[in-house]
């Protein structure tokens, strides 16, 4: 490391440190779920008489430092009973408390009064958080609940389509998400191409959407951060609970392995509407499964450790011609250590898997392709006084690329066994980050990530004349693939090319008063790894490729302002946030770029740039038995590719243009009505502006065949995108809270059967000869129905 990295980082963390005289004692401990001893991520404990607070980490501990006396102590928490203690500091003292649950006053405590309070003063903005619990009220399609889904109702997340998988947050590109479940990467978030998503609702505990002024811990994507955490699992007593859907059923156990100190969780779900196929004579089939794993155990005090994995599988075949298979594996091990009642730490060990394959047999191949990933961290939370939290850590991920293997499955295929060479790299970064309380109004969060990425060998790279792999045909005006004038073999691990950059991260919050706050962010983000795609959605089929001398990491920074109010007593919220991201080296693909089995990628694509701009607003309800919010998103998502040089015309002549993940408009408006104690009822509507495409613009004849013509990119758009969903729930014996307990689900995904365009395509009509636009929907009204229960 070299000497202005750590001159860096000392200074900062001599800034931020500060001594207080005053005699103070820390007061700290776990929080945790009375009923199952499952740690809380977020529960606020808050001093009202010195309006200080803080909140539980991913992990369900707190730290909290207090001049020495007697003081009241609120604890609270969605969901549950807030709670009141009388502490006595004369000494750091540890307190670990169970919180209890209470259906009866679940109304007044959805959102609790401090709660709002901390958040209105705390400097994290463009963060969206949503329970469980309100999920699974959301209607969805087949009665599937969906945490993706879900998200796609905030502002400022948008769909790639009808059916589409992956999610754009604030005009980016699927592919610039982070997603983590339990710290591991999830590369493809998605089921049955997009239709579900791998995340089992049963098996998660939390869920954090990061938008912007993305802390200081989290790097790689340009941008967003989803966070996903699942459940420990239960230490005090063993239970189940499932669901029985249409088209697929889950079910979770979880229980004691020491009481008190040790839990296990197994939750598995598997579609089966390929059998309905086959009962029908129909053989082609698609379904998915998959397995959520967790054990911890706590060794004393100070230590425990945790075990977590994923696995699943997509299968999708065509009456046994064609199979494709493609899924996710995670495997995780954490150590969680507290070397003082303020200092927490948690080494993590992960790795991290995705695979595709796709076996074609009427043509007689087989291709493979995936990333693997692992990766070793090591972060510590310094809870240094009640007015000063540090975070810092260190983190080094290795990956192992594989563009790609086609082999022959039968003899006079005509199809040759080849092997696109294997990627390498290395991306090693470390961090540190205050957050701080600079007065009773005025909070801040600032910080440092310093990445590096190595691309390994071994391996061969190709060298082009002017270093263009390029080139620009003058003639035609068009660009043309480059042809290599020399090759350069790397040993294993020799460095092909190196990067390194200084990621910066700034977030203020001023409070106006108790109930309301202006707060302003910058964050820089640099991401590494490219997915070679030119689709708007993520496909199974795409590749990851890491950055090389020809593909620059993107590199993205982003502004945002935001103003947040609550009114009669907490009741309502409102938040308004305005932002602005600049992206450099955004990959654009020159026209007819081939990209399936491509060994040398950087022939068909060009460095180009991005900017996306926009106004949110959301309004909640939070209490009482109608709750909900509404959101709705203004923004533009524009991309540039100019020339090289002034001879040279660019993508669409080198001016800005939409791109694919362009939503003028997001309306989204969603609610949850408690009837009684038997029957609730939820309901969602969400409206977008149409995706961009390129409509063929007319046509001509050539050697008597009719083609297409088209003129710049993303001119038109699909018709405006919208859809009405409906939900009721049933509870047959709401007061049984031992035994056998369940819940009937019914809903109606698009209520008044709008046939969104998946896509739009144009042909010739056989009988008239008249060309034609013919509309692709995936969805119509879809009812659907499921059967929860758990024991």
């Amino acid at each position: 490391m070299n000497i202005r990295v750590l001159f860096v980082f000392l200074l900062l963390f001599t800034t931020v440190t500060k001594v207080f005289s005053q005699e103070k004692y820390t007061l700290s401990g776990t929080i945790s779920d009375g009923a199952s001893n499952e740690t809380l991520i977020g529960v606020n404990i808050y001093v009202p008489a010195l309006k200080i607070g803080t909140t539980t980490n991913e992990y369900g501990f707190y730290s909290l430092t207090l001049p020495a006396g007697t003081h009241t102590v609120e604890i609270s928490y969605m969901g549950f009973r807030t709670q009141e203690q009388q502490v006595n500091l004369t000494k750091n003292t540890k307190l670990t408390i169970a919180m209890n649950g209470d259906g009866e006053e679940l109304e007044e405590v959805v959102v609790s009064t401090d709660r709002v309070r901390s958040n209105i003063r705390k400097p994290e903005m463009s963060v969206s958080k949503l329970s469980m619990e309100t999920i699974k009220k959301m209607p969805v399609v087949m009665g599937e609940v969906d945490v993706l889904k879900s998200i796609l109702l905030l502002p400022g997340v948008t769909n790639a389509g009808e059916g589409a998988s992956g999610f754009n947050v604030r005009g980016g590109g699927a592919d610039q998400n982070l997603i983590l479940l339990d710290e591991a990467t999830i590369y493809n978030s998605s089921h049955v191409f997009g239709f579900f998503s791998v995340f089992n609702p049963d098996a998660i505990k939390d869920l954090k959407l990061y938008k912007g002024g993305i802390p200081s811990r989290y790097g790689g994507r340009a941008s967003s951060v989803l966070e996903i955490y699942q459940k420990d699992g239960n230490s005090k007593e063993y239970h189940v609970n499932g669901g029985i859907g249409l088209i697929s059923s889950r079910i979770l156990a979880e229980g004691p392995i020491v009481k008190d100190k040790g839990s296990f969780l197994i939750g598995g779900r598997a579609s089966y509407a390929h059998l309905f196929l086959k009962l029908a004579d129909n053989d082609n089939s698609a379904y998915f499964y998959d397995l959520n794993a967790k054990l911890n155990y706590k060794l004393n005090d100070n230590n425990s450790l945790f075990l977590s994995g994923y696995f699943g599988r997509d299968v999708f075949d065509l009456a046994g011609s064609f199979t494709n298979i493609y899924g996710n594996s995670t495997l995780n091990l954490r150590w969680n250590h507290l070397f003082s009642d303020k200092l927490f730490s948690n080494l993590s060990v992960i790795y991290s898997d995705y695979y595709y394959g796709l076996d074609i047999d009427l043509i007689g191949f087989k291709y493979e392709s995936g990333i693997k990933n692992y990766n070793i961290k090591y972060d510590f939370r310094h809870y240094v006084s009640d007015k000063l939290k540090l975070n810092y850590g260190v983190n080094g991920i290795y990956y192992d690329f594989n563009p790609g293997i086609i082999k022959p499955t039968s003899e006079g295929s005509g199809v040759n066994y080849k092997k696109l060479e294997q990627k390498y790299a290395f991306e090693p970064s470390l961090y540190l980050e205050a957050e701080q309380q600079l007065s009773d109004k005025i909070s801040v969060m600032y910080g440092l990530r310093y990445s590096m990425f190595y691309r390994l060998g071994s391996g061969n790279v190709n060298s082009y004349a002017n270093d263009q792999a390029v080139t620009f045909n003058p003639l035609f005006q068009i660009y043309e693939k480059g042809v290599p004038i020399g090759t350069k073999h790397y040993d294993s691990n020799e460095v092909i090319q190196s990067y390194d950059n200084f990621e910066p991260r700034l977030a203020i919050s001023y409070a106006l008063n108790d109930d309301q706050s202006v707060k302003a962010s910058y964050n820089r983000m640099t991401q590494y790894l490219q997915l070679v795609s030119n689709t708007s959605s993520p496909t199974p089929l795409d590749i990851w490729t890491p950055s090389d001398s020809f593909l620059k990491p993107q590199i993205a920074d982003q502004v945002a302002v935001g103003y947040f109010r609550n009114f009669k007593n907490d009741e309502y919220s409102f938040e308004f946030e305005t932002y602005y991201k600049h992206i450099k080296n955004r990959l654009d693909y020159i026209d007819g770029a081939d990209l399936i089995a491509n060994e040398a990628i950087e022939q068909v694509v060009l460095n180009g740039q991005m900017r996306t701009y926009g106004a949110e607003f959301l309004l909640r309800r939070n209490t009482g038995r109608l709750t909900g919010w509404i959101s709705y998103t203004l923004s533009r998502s524009e991309q540039q590719t100019p020339g090289r040089t002034p001879a040279e015309t660019g993508i669409n002549n080198g001016n800005w243009y939409k791109s694919a993940y362009d939503k003028t408009h997001n309306l989204a408006v969603t609610s949850a009505y408690a009837l009684n104690k038997k029957w609730s009822f939820g309901a969602s509507f969400a409206l977008q502006s149409g995706q961009p495409v390129t409509y063929p613009n007319g046509q001509y004849e050539y050697q008597g065949i009719t083609i297409p013509s088209y003129g710049q990119r993303n001119t038109d758009r699909l018709p405006v995108y919208h859809h009405l969903d409906i939900s009721a729930t049933y509870v047959p014996k709401p007061d049984r809270k031992k035994g056998w307990q369940s819940e009937w689900v019914f809903s109606i995904y698009n209520l008044y059967n709008r046939s969104n365009a998946a896509s739009v395509s144009f042909r010739q009509n056989e009988t008239s000869g008249i060309n034609e636009a013919v509309r692709l929907s995936i969805f119509g009204l879809v009812p659907g129905v499921s059967y929860n229960f758990k024991f």
